[in-house]
């Protein structure tokens, strides 16, 4: 009867851990189109409130298929999508999801395509580092690519 709880809780136990992880892949996911539909809205607060302070963001000029990083502030980035005209329509359309978590870090590879007034402008991917901090995962570092072909 012993040998029949444990392994009992044991099994309850190791079907736990999938479920963590999947509710923390779910809050991790939620962060990143939380980023997009702020985008979208033109809410330069609930852009902001996806980053952590001090966050990263850089992105990735080709030229000649050599790569130039080119650093970004966070802080210039959410006055610019505060500061939008009211008709300028902004929509990076997430195409796939590649999430790994590690405790409180995770890493999300999202290819992506970016249209701006309803017209395609480019395509790419970003590469998200999150962080599980107080008050909930937050965006520490964000770099992605940008190209107008090859796109799929």
């Amino acid at each position: 009867m012993k040998m029949k709880s444990v392994l009992l809780g044991f099994f309850v136990f190791m079907m736990a851990i999938p479920a963590f992880s999947q509710s923390d892949e779910v809050a991790v996911k939620a962060v990143i189109e939380s980023l997009f539909e702020g985008m979208r809205a033109k809410n330069a607060d609930q852009v902001g409130a996806v980053f952590s302070e001090n966050a990263i963001m850089q992105t990735i000029e080709t030229t000649g298929g050599i790569g130039v990083v080119k650093a970004g502030s966070v802080a210039d980035f959410v006055t610019g999508i505060g500061s939008l005209p009211a008709e300028a329509k902004l929509d990076e359309r997430i195409t796939d999801y590649q999430i790994n978590i590690d405790g409180p870090m995770a890493t999300a590879w999202t290819p992506y395509e970016f249209y701006y007034n309803d017209k395609f402008s480019h395509c790419g991917v970003n590469s998200f580092q999150l962080v599980k901090m107080a008050e909930g995962w937050k965006i520490v570092y964000i770099i992605d690519t940008r190209q107008k072909d090859g796109c799929s």
